[in-house]
């Protein structure tokens, strides 16, 4: 689960992480009297106007509507014209930006409607650096990532230059220890009291990692202002979604805006589905099996649509809603269900699959393979039907068939 910017600013601030002061805007007006707020409470005159979106790149990014104008803008009308001269600048903004579409490196071509802005406090950046907190899989341990590149896509940094990034394993049982925050101090350049303040605010931030689950905190930049304080000028934080029950006040952070419609529909229903980019929708019972079919679809020459896991003990109106789900997707071209009853009974699915073709109807073609318990039954329940599906002998015979009937 991902959440918007000022969202995760907000989190680290009650933590006691340093961040800028900001002003969440749905609407024009809004953002104009963020302006006079933060001006009167910072002595600022500068202030940024910020998109809420869940992708990277936002600075970078540009409106369909409005080419010129980026994802993030910083303010300088206040310096010369004061307060009213930036309200006047953000007003104009604001009008742009809430309601268009912003297209960046990690939305794709058609962008994501800007529904809220953040109006945050300008700030005297001396240096800009990069810091994440990384859930590494593999050894199931958080792992801080720093370089001295901040601003830069880290995928850059470790392309181009792979020496530039310094990493830090976190013992679970220990946290960040002191040696190692001030290793990664050290090794960004600290010094002063941008040394202590980043020895602090290292420690402090993989300790709210911990606390709240997250599978990735990153802050891209990271800086050092002109009178030493280390803060977080953007922050980004994604969290595990096996732990969000721990985490009520997180849950209430979700955005439904920004999560794709099948996904959430799915997760209403207890499915586990992800949106692909290929026209072979899938329907399979277990994550392994669901792998295979994928593999196998793309080994015959198909691109699947979608990796949708019905689990072990799905009932007939889960099998219903997983079809419509698939159906839903104009990129489907044909639809492979490929089951092998274990606790799931084929049976089952197949009254769910003939449920759900009867209430939707079907367009396009569908090729069932069924193995395991009942099986007998849930062919008999398909053929007594009365729809046009194709029968399977196995998982490589279904895919060849579903991907030459897609054609």
């Amino acid at each position: 689960m991902k959440i918007h910017e000022y969202q995760a600013k907000a989190l680290m601030k009650d933590r006691g992480i340093a961040v800028p002061e900001g002003v969440v805007a749905t609407t024009v007006d809004e953002a104009v009297d963020a302006v006079g707020t933060l001006i009167e409470s910072t002595g600022n005159p500068v202030v940024v106007v910020k998109s809420q979106i869940h992708a990277g790149g936002r600075g970078k990014g540009r409106f369909k509507e409005f080419p010129d104008l980026g994802g993030v803008t910083v303010v300088l009308d206040g310096i010369d014209g004061g307060v009213d001269a930036a309200r006047a600048k953000v007003r104009d903004l604001a009008s742009k930006m809430l309601g268009s579409t912003l297209v960046t490196i990690q939305t794709g071509d058609e962008g994501k409607t800007v529904n809220t802005l953040y109006i945050e406090q300008g700030i005297d950046i001396a240096t800009e650096l990069y810091l994440s907190v990384v859930l590494d899989r593999s050894t199931s341990r958080n792992i801080v990532m720093a370089s001295t590149e901040g601003g830069t896509e880290i995928e850059v940094v470790a392309a181009e230059t792979p020496d530039k990034i310094i990493k830090e394993e976190i013992d679970p049982a220990f946290g960040l220890l002191d040696f190692q925050a001030r290793r990664i101090a050290y090794g960004l350049g600290f010094e002063g009291d941008a040394f202590k303040n980043g020895v602090k605010f290292l420690k402090m931030l993989t300790a709210a990692a911990v606390e709240l689950d997250t599978d990735l905190v990153e802050i891209n930049p990271l800086v050092v202002t002109t009178d030493g304080r280390v803060m977080a000028l953007d922050g980004k934080m994604s969290f595990e979604a096996n732990a969000l029950y721990r985490h009520p006040d997180v849950v209430a952070l979700r955005d439904p805006s920004e999560e794709d419609v099948a996904e959430m529909e799915a997760k209403e229903y207890g499915l586990s589905f992800i949106k692909l980019d290929g026209s072979i929708g899938c329907m399979v019972n277990g994550a392994g099996l669901a792998m295979a079919t994928m593999d196998i679809i793309n080994y015959v020459g198909g691109e699947p649509a979608n990796f949708l896991d019905v689990g072990g003990g799905a009932e007939k109106d889960q099998i219903a809603a997983a079809f419509k789900i698939i159906t839903a997707d104009a990129n489907v071209k044909g639809i492979f269900v490929n089951i092998f009853g274990g606790i799931m009974r084929c049976d089952i699915i197949a009254e769910g699959v003939v449920a759900a073709v009867k209430e939707v109807g079907l367009e396009v073609p569908l090729v069932v393979r069924l193995e395991g318990t009942n099986v007998e039954l849930g062919k008999q329940i398909i053929d007594e039907s009365g729809l046009n599906v194709v029968s399977a002998q196995d998982m490589k015979d279904g895919a060849v068939k579903i991907v030459e009937l897609a054609r």
